[in-house]
């Protein structure tokens, strides 16, 4: 079989790639390789699957439905590893081998094609939010995850240029890099975190009704990865008449059900929609960058 990466993948990679990266012009072969070595069959690539790694929906020699997936290490496919394997399958997909290979994740199929997201937002946001909690467990003593801190640094200096470059951003990059010192100062809690948990990210099971897939792991407070929960389907709020109104009403309920600070829940969500906002007008999506930002300036 001819693995072809699917268009969303290759879009996504190439706006972050660094110079000389030939992650993708491997990917067939490593792909090739991964099936060989774990004497897989192959059914059929996710289309339009996911935006940092290919996902590959195979059975193993004993008849087992699985997913392959490979990711490249900017995606961070070793500490992926690293938490499912702490979570050991509560909330979480289950890791399906006990040996690594870097960048090469065996994992227990699920239903790759239903997630909360296609339930009432009423329902898949509880249902998403019960998930999240049972990830929410101690890290490892030796944890190989970055910080909220780290990861957040690093963003900052992005936002920071970018606000530079463009003033008609500089307001909500001050506002957000505000929000962030202040939130960092006197963290609640310490735990293992999701990372980018959103509705999509949550996929029907066998074992449990839902189980979180596509951790990119981070060790910080419970409000930081809730505040991704609190944005989505973001193009719906921003066509709502009451949008302003609905997503402080989604703040202080998802914070309720979920014991988090509501004040912290609103810090974190601004800071992560100007992030992302800012991002995604530095790679080329306008479109993108319009709706976070309206959407950031509600907060």
């Amino acid at each position: 079989m001819v693995f072809e990466p699917p268009k969303r993948l290759v879009r996504a990679l190439g706006e972050t790639a660094p110079d000389g990266d030939d992650w993708l012009e491997k990917l067939p072969e490593a792909a090739q390789q991964a099936v060989a070595l774990r004497e897989l069959t192959v059914e059929r690539v996710q289309v339009p699957g996911g935006r940092s790694s290919l996902v590959v929906l195979v059975r193993a020699a004993d008849g087992t439905p699985a997913v392959l997936k490979l990711a490249p290490g900017r995606a961070r496919p070793e500490a992926e590893r690293a938490a499912l394997a702490h979570w050991d399958g509560r909330g979480a997909v289950q890791l399906l081998e006990p040996f690594t290979a870097e960048g090469v994740l065996l994992l227990e199929r699920l239903h790759p094609d239903v997630s909360v997201r296609s339930l009432p937002e009423a329902k898949a946001l509880l249902e998403a939010a019960g998930t999240l909690r049972r990830l929410w467990a101690e890290p490892p003593a030796d944890f190989p995850f970055e910080t909220v801190a780290e990861r957040t640094g690093r963003q900052a200096e992005a936002m920071r240029a970018r606000a530079q470059a463009d003033p008609e951003v500089a307001p909500l990059v001050d506002l957000a890099l505000a929000a962030r010192e202040e939130l960092l100062a006197a963290p609640p809690e310490h735990r293992l975190l999701h990372g980018t948990f959103r509705q999509s990210k949550v996929l029907g099971g066998e074992r449990m009704p839902w189980l979180a897939v596509g951790p990119d792991p981070v060790v910080g407070e419970c409000a930081f990865d809730l505040a991704r929960l609190v944005r989505d389907r973001v193009e719906d709020l921003i066509a709502q008449p009451s949008g302003a109104a609905t997503t402080r009403r989604r703040v202080k309920r998802l914070a309720e059900s979920l014991d988090v600070d509501q004040e912290r829940l609103r810090g974190w969500t601004l800071f992560r929609a100007v992030e992302s906002g800012v991002r995604a007008g530095r790679v080329g999506r306008p479109r993108d960058a319009e709706l976070l930002l309206e959407f950031a300036g509600w907060l």
